[in-house]
Formats: C-alpha cells, sequence, structure tokens
C-alpha cells in the first residue's frame, strides 16, 4: 500500500465587506478574509497538503494570484479542479486533520457542517475529516481577532 502525507498551511487577515467562508460554508460574521479568491483559508490549505502529497507545488502555482480569472473564485472550484486532475485519479483520501485558528468568531457549531461539505467533495464520510477550531488566548494575529490561520494534515493512499 502507498500512502503519501501532506501539510498545508494557509492565513488571511479580515476585511470588512466580504462574507467568512470556511470550508465552503459561509460563516455569520462581521468580517470576511482578505483574498484574491474567496479566501477561504480551510480549503486553500486543504489544497496545499493534498498537492505537498504527491509533490504538485502549491496552490500559487496551481492558480496564481496574478490570474484575473481567480479573482473571487470559490474555492470549492478549486479544490474540485485539483481533486478532479489526472495528477489525483490513482489517489483516495484516507483522511484529513485540520485545525483552525482563531479567536473570533467562535466555530464549533460550523465545524459538522464543514466536515459534510468536505466529505461530499472527497466523495467520503465525515469521519475521515477532522476540523477543529482553536483560538490562541489573545497571543499572535489571530489571537488578536486580526485574521484566521489553518494547518492541515491529510493521508492519501494509491489505489493501486
Amino acid at each position: 500500500m502507498n500512502l503519501r502525507i501532506g501539510q498545508g498551511f494557509d492565513a488571511h487577515k479580515f476585511t470588512k465587506w466580504r462574507p467568512l467562508i470556511l470550508g465552503g460554508i459561509q460563516i455569520p460574521y462581521e468580517y470576511g478574509l482578505a483574498g484574491h479568491s474567496d479566501a477561504d483559508v480551510l480549503t486553500h490549505a486543504i489544497i496545499d497538503a493534498i498537492l505537498g502529497a504527491i509533490a504538485l507545488g502549491d496552490i500559487g502555482k496551481w492558480f496564481p494570484d496574478t490570474d484575473s480569472k481567480y479573482k473571487n473564485i470559490n474555492s470549492m472550484e478549486l479544490l474540485d479542479d485539483v481533486l478532479k486532475s489526472s495528477q489525483l485519479q490513482n489517489w483516495s483520501l484516507v483522511n484529513i486533520d485540520a485545525t483552525i485558528i482563531a479567536e473570533k468568531p467562535k466555530l464549533s457549531e460550523y465545524t459538522h457542517s464543514i466536515q459534510k461539505n468536505l466529505a461530499t467533495y472527497f466523495n467520503s464520510n465525515t469521519e475521515q475529516i477532522s476540523i477543529k477550531a482553536k483560538t490562541t488566548e489573545g497571543m499572535g494575529f489571530c489571537g488578536r481577532a486580526e485574521g484566521i490561520a489553518v494547518l492541515v494534515n491529510i493521508l492519501l493512499q494509491s489505489k493501486h
């Protein structure tokens, strides 16, 4: 059995006049995240973890922020493109372990919805996807509620 581990990280600062999107789910909050796409920091970290697991670069290589076709794009479309790419056809998800680091908003009531949404994209079940929300007890940019950071580990298994 051929297994590959990938790690992803992303961080975005808060901005007004945008919705907050995490894992394709809109979270009620007074701020959204700044970015070229919809700034879905969780989905970006997942994409980087996938690409890292099979040594295909990173999200910026696949979807550069200098390309206007990705301006305000739904990050779930980017995830879908990666999952449907020929390089991913021989790999299946074993599990995802994601930690969202944010002082605000409180995210615990949304983690199951995020799990369910991601499971549909991976054609998997929610038991394969762990979404945790943590604070930094007031330390750093996340602790000052200036933005959100995400850490993701992914395990992929070869289908052959």
